[in-house]
């Protein structure tokens, strides 16, 4: 008799659960017949038709983006010839000379503005002094600093005092310092012997075959990325910033060990600025042509420094090839970070506009600071020795 009646609760559930299913079927029949509900297919394209733009960086961008959006590319056929741009897959190390009449105002552009358009989609370069074994033990912290060859002082004051490699805070630290090549072209006397016996002597300069100017610092950022991925893969977080610079070390190590996680994975930080544009001032070091670029500046870190993590410098290696060269090197990494969906943060320890000047002198002020812009070779050692001396008391 139990058996029964389960067998008949059993069968009513089931005749409930189709009863509903045809209710729901049935309502949604009835809508698709009275118009509401159906898939409506679009007789005509929803976005906006393709024109170029008449900045020609901002043009270099929209062609990147349609050589590398796998939808647009299935139908390139009816894509116009200015985005059909066959010109990109020459050697992109030959002068592009082209470009001489695509920017209106080229001939009338300052000399850097000129050499930066014509060798703008190049992006290797020789190495001429390397050090593949630098990371052969991977670095819990990599320190990657740019300078010039004739700036041999501030990597001597850098190497004496918070670039010092080996273990600090038992943490293992490798420095390098990133070069190009200083050219006759720009004045400079010919160093390179005694580069030669510094890389010898100390084993942490990475120099390539490339004019070291203001402009081309974006070039020495992507081959530092691609440098990276081949000789320090493993290195957890790297700092990178000019030769100008003091870092706390001490600091800077003491703030990684805090973190885990989706926060050590996406770390990026500095001194961050936002609602930027560039300069239409002549006069201005950043002075940027209306015929280069249009536009707002997505967020970025000042270049005097910044933190990232091993694992994000690989994304924006892959990243990089996806954004077409800026002559701004912070900016162009902070287009990166866009391009990736993401965004430096700002940590009030980076200071690249320097601190107060009443602060200066005081040992104390550098305590909690993981980067103070600009300082001497010999400021420098002085404020290295303020923070080593153990009988500084900063309560």
């Amino acid at each position: 008799m139990a058996i029964l009646r389960m067998r008949l609760k059993v069968l009513v559930t089931v005749m409930m659960v189709n009863l509903f299913i045809f209710i729901i079927v049935s309502r949604n029949s009835n809508q698709d017949k009275q118009g509401r509900h159906k898939v409506r297919i679009p007789n005509k394209r929803f976005w906006s038709k393709l024109a170029p733009n008449q900045a020609y960086w901002n043009l270099q961008q929209q062609i990147l983006d349609f050589q590398h959006n796998p939808i647009l590319t299935t139908n390139s056929s009816e894509m116009p010839d200015w985005l059909n741009n066959t010109e990109l897959t020459s050697d992109p190390c030959q002068p592009l000379y082209r470009v001489t009449t695509q920017v209106k105002d080229y001939n009338s552009l300052p000399g850097r503005f000129k050499d930066f358009l014509l060798y703008m989609r190049c992006r290797s370069y020789p190495l001429l002094v390397d050090q593949p074994h630098i990371c052969n033990e991977p670095p819990y912290l990599l320190l990657a600093v740019k300078s010039l060859a004739p700036h041999f002082d501030r990597r001597q004051a850098i190497r004496q005092s918070w670039g010092q490699a080996g273990v600090v805070a038992n943490k293992t630290v490798v420095t390098i310092f990133l070069l190009g090549n200083a050219t006759a072209v720009d004045h400079h006397p010919d160093l390179s012997e005694m580069l030669n016996y510094e890389s010898a002597r100390h084993k942490d300069i990475i120099q390539w075959d490339y004019r070291d100017s203001f402009f081309n610092l974006t070039v020495k950022e992507v081959l530092f990325l691609e440098w990276i991925q081949t000789r320090c893969p493993g290195a957890r977080y790297i700092f990178k910033g000019d030769d100008d610079v003091f870092v706390n070390t001490f600091r800077i190590l003491d703030f990684l060990k805090g973190l885990s996680g989706p926060k050590a994975r996406d770390l990026f930080v500095g001194d961050v600025i936002t609602n930027a544009g560039p300069h239409r001032d002549k006069k201005v070091k950043y002075f940027i042509p209306e015929s280069m670029y249009v536009g707002t500046y997505p967020p970025y870190a000042g270049g005097g420094g910044y933190l990232y993590s091993g694992d994000l410098a690989a994304r924006l290696h892959n990243i990089s090839h996806h954004v077409a060269l800026y002559p701004i090197d912070d900016v162009y990494t902070g287009m990166c970070l866009r391009k990736l969906g993401m965004a430096p943060e700002k940590h009030k320890g980076f200071r690249t506009f320097d601190i107060e000047e009443k602060y200066r002198s005081n040992p104390c002020a550098y305590k909690s600071l993981m980067l103070v812009h600009s300082r001497t070779p010999q400021e420098m050692i002085k404020i290295w020795a303020w923070l080593n001396n153990p009988d500084l008391n900063c309560q």
